[in-house]
């Protein structure tokens, strides 16, 4: 409530929250286990997200998607380990190494929160969004080949290297596209809501799980899974399940992201605990001095990569993108807030080495990953709506042509569908097909910004409420082959999904 009232996205306010509790006297000690973000936080927050994503803007967007997922993640990576000594003394490459791999990936929930709530053009949102479902993997990736050089210290050939790489990408997309394929085959099946959610939310962990117990990408799997079964999902929920899932997962989804991001704030005595051989003066000028060289990084990459993604997408794709203006390339480089996947990787480095020594630096990592995540969550976020109107880029976030056009498209089908019964069944029903008529063309007006007195007849309620129900067949399996086709986004399909659905149970309820 709060954050609605200072216009700040929720996150923000939360870190912020947990660090004012951190300083109560008798506030608990709080330690946020990795264990715990991998194995039980991260899956349904992931599964959400793959979910509402776009199948087909996020293929669209695929190779910008990648520069930033894979390409940004590589470039973060290296240059922390060539540069973290002139920030740290004494932290050499291989541990500079680990730490770019653990706050290589961002966390795009305030971000994208901001950017929809102030107008950013939809193109660069699906952007952040599909970077935040993919980088989670190519930083963890990271970091497996970091502590591995730790511990053993050996680094992997290339085609170590590149083996670990297919089979971490290509098995937890196999993985996660067979456990979405059964659950696809069980859902057809069901019509239960309280049993069909229940297995949407054993779902995530079934597909992370299965995946990791062959040594994929459990990410991946998830966000594979998470897109098919998406896409699919027109086919199998019933309009009731439907409204139900969204509304559960809906809640679930807000008490997740807000649990992490309070106990973020709170782990911050924690991790001073374990900094007593720096002085505080010391531990600001190495939090703020690493954050600023994340935000540079993250700031090198993007304009060139922009441009290589570009000639990419126009020469090699056919896809008439025009190259971003350098302000929008801007605000992508602003964006790059780090969350709690980055401080559980932090967690999650071993204690010792392999002869018994005590992991070099493993403290100060934690709290550089932590000052990181609370620098660009707090600087970056709060500064990003008043940056994206200095700019000028709320005003390219005009009308959704798409979905006014689509709305069009399936209420002529109704009107098709309407006529085409009313030849069938004769005039003895002409006043209900009057009324719906009617109905439809209202709807077409209201389109257009337009509307028009609506009069009023007695009518058979039985039969009006049964071509009532045949008419959101029509619009829904309309919509459903829009989205097909590509012609519209998932995103756009699911807005009108909505609308049917709640359309559907006034009928039932009123039968």
């Amino acid at each position: 409530m709060l954050a609605r009232k200072l216009e700040t996205p929720y996150p923000i306010v939360l870190v912020v929250a947990g660090l004012v509790l951190s300083f109560i006297p008798g506030t608990p000690r709080v330690e946020l286990q990795p264990e715990f973000v991998f194995l039980v936080i991260l899956p349904p927050l992931l599964y959400s997200a793959a979910w509402q994503t776009s199948w087909r803007d996020f293929r669209y967007n695929l190779v910008s998607i990648a520069m930033l997922a894979f390409g940004l993640v590589a470039f973060t990576v290296i240059g922390v380990a060539f540069l973290a000594h002139w920030i740290v003394p004494g932290m050499d490459w291989r541990v500079g190494l680990l730490l770019g791999a653990v706050v290589a990936p961002t966390d795009a929930i305030a971000a994208t929160s901001i950017a929809e709530r102030v107008g950013l053009p939809r193109r660069l949102i699906d952007v952040l969004e599909g970077e935040s479902l993919l980088n989670d993997a190519s930083g963890l990736l990271a970091l497996e080949f970091a502590i591995g050089l730790m511990l053993n210290e050996k680094v992997p050939s290339v085609g170590e290297a590149a083996g670990r790489f297919v089979l971490l990408t290509v098995g937890g997309i196999v993985v996660g596209l067979v456990i979405g394929a059964v659950t696809y085959l069980i859902e057809k099946r069901i019509n239960d809501g309280p049993i069909e959610i229940t297995i949407s939310f054993l779902v995530p962990y079934a597909a992370y799980l299965a995946a990791e117990a062959v040594h994929a990408s459990g990410v991946l799997a998830v966000v594979a899974c998470g897109l098919y079964l998406s896409r699919r999902s027109a086919s199998f929920f019933s309009a009731a399940v439907r409204l139900q899932a969204w509304s559960v997962w809906g809640a679930v989804e807000f008490i997740l992201n807000g649990l992490v991001f309070v106990l973020i704030g709170l782990q911050l005595p924690w991790v001073m605990r374990q900094l007593g051989n720096y002085s505080l003066t010391t531990l600001l000028l190495y939090g703020l001095s690493f954050s600023l060289l994340l935000i540079l990084l993250r700031a090198c990459w993007v304009y060139p990569g922009a441009y290589v993604s570009n000639i990419i997408r126009r020469r090699l794709l056919g896809q008439p993108e025009p190259l971003p203006a350098p302000r929008m390339i801007f605000v992508v480089a602003w964006t790059g807030m780090r969350g709690v996947v980055s401080l559980a990787a932090a967690q999650s480095i071993p204690y010792t080495l392999s002869d018994g020594t005590p992991f070099p630096h493993r403290s100060l990592i934690i709290f550089l990953t932590f000052s990181v995540i609370l620098v660009t969550l707090v600087l970056q976020g709060l500064s990003l709506p008043p940056l994206i109107r200095k700019l000028g880029l709320v005003r390219f976030a005009g009308p959704d042509c798409e979905e006014k056009e689509a709305r069009r498209i399936v209420i002529h089908a109704g009107l098709s569908h309407l006529e085409e019964s009313r030849a069938r069944d004769g005039e003895e029903a002409a006043a209900v097909y009057d009324d719906l008529s009617s109905h439809y063309r209202q709807r077409l007006l209201e389109v257009d910004g337009q509307s028009e007195d609506q009069p009023a007849g007695a009518v058979d309620l039985a039969m009006h409420r049964r071509l009532s129900a045949d008419l959101l067949r029509v619009e829904r399996q309309t919509a459903v082959q829009l989205r097909d086709q590509g012609r519209i986004s998932d995103g756009v399909l699911r807005k009108l999904e909505r609308e049917l659905d709640l359309s559907e149970a006034r009928l039932q309820l009123e039968s």
